[in-house]
């Protein structure tokens, strides 16, 4: 008789149990996903995207998912979240104004579906040569093979732009490829040099030193004599302070741009107010920096700093709660 009533109690136990995981199974399986489009392998957009969507609070998020995906960079990535392909994505604040406005080259559409969440960091163009190359000024690239970014990064995007603004980018080799693979075919002396567009210190930039002696070119120079950030003032000076790399022991004058996190206009204010939530915390920052060193620039003190087109609605809320939005 005992056996029979232990029988009982443990069956309807198992029964309970088996409903109960059933309900949170479903329950997990059908939480929305919301897609972050980061970058390729090798750039901190990848970093940014994926430390988000791997930070432990946001992942216990039970309402959705953050998936972080990988891109060619911010230009893909800006396209991919106004057609709503990634609901959110780290894009340089230059291609959201350009975009908005109509003016990306060769694509006169308006992609106002791209509204500023947040700043993550000032992305310095970087120009990478031998030491013994006698390479001073973009200008003396001509008829030479230069590395100028994955196709449909923000890195080529600005090369290209840059590069057409000084008149040399039809008188290059162009190669396009992301950091890695261009550290890797400089390595191997099948690039004269190559450009990137992203924070420092730059893991490319760290393994084309350990086998070669460096330089980096004073892109600041040819910028300036060139009126380059007179036309394009989402632009903003700043130096490569000496000893970011190895053998490179002097500070070297460049410009940068914006990285922003953006969000699809259509989706929730809750979910962007949520996720801001959970990572402008201590432990949110904490986290961010343990993946990525360029995310020590996130602070809630400049939280929107570098944006100068429309915010998402969840993004307004969280600022103006904070008292960096009026």
């Amino acid at each position: 008789m005992r056996l029979n009533k232990f029988l009982a109690v443990f069956i309807g136990i198992c029964a309970f149990l088996i409903i109960t995981l059933t309900f949170s199974t479903e329950s997990f399986a059908k939480r929305k996903i919301y897609k972050f489009g980061g970058g390729p392998a090798g750039g901190t957009f990848q970093f940014m995207a994926g430390g988000i969507a791997t930070y432990g609070p946001v992942k216990a998020i039970k309402e959705f998912r953050v998936l972080a995906g990988a891109s060619a960079g911010s230009v893909e990535n800006l396209r991919a979240v106004n057609s709503g392909k990634y609901a959110m994505g780290v894009v340089y604040s230059g291609h959201v104004f350009l975009g908005k406005n109509g003016m990306m080259k060769n694509d006169p559409t308006k992609y106002n579906d791209v509204l500023a969440v947040s700043y993550f960091y000032g992305a310095p163009a970087q120009l990478v040569v031998r030491a013994n190359s006698g390479i001073k000024s973009a200008m003396q690239l001509i008829g030479k093979k230069v590395g100028v970014g994955n196709a449909g990064s923000g890195a080529y995007a600005n090369c290209d732009m840059f590069f057409n603004h000084l008149g040399i980018w039809d008188k290059i080799e162009r190669n396009a490829m992301g950091y890695n693979d261009a550290a890797t075919a400089f390595n191997n002396h099948q690039l004269d040099a190559f450009w990137l567009f992203t924070a420092f210190p730059s893991g490319a930039v760290i393994m084309a030193a350990q086998t070669n002696d460096i330089a980096l070119v004073d892109l600041g120079a040819d910028a300036a004599k060139s009126g380059f950030i007179k036309k394009y003032p989402y632009f903003s000076k700043l130096s490569v302070p000496a000893g970011t790399y190895k053998g490179v022991n002097y500070d070297t004058p460049s410009f940068q741009d914006s990285c922003l996190w953006v969000a699809n206009s259509k989706v929730p204010a809750d979910v962007v107010y949520k996720l801001l939530s959970l990572v402008y915390t201590d432990e949110g920052l904490a986290h961010m920096r343990n993946v990525k060193k360029t995310a020590k620039a996130m602070s809630i003190k400049d939280g929107i700093k570098g944006i100068v087109t429309p915010m998402h609605p969840g993004a307004i809320k969280f600022w103006k709660e904070k008292g960096i939005l009026k």
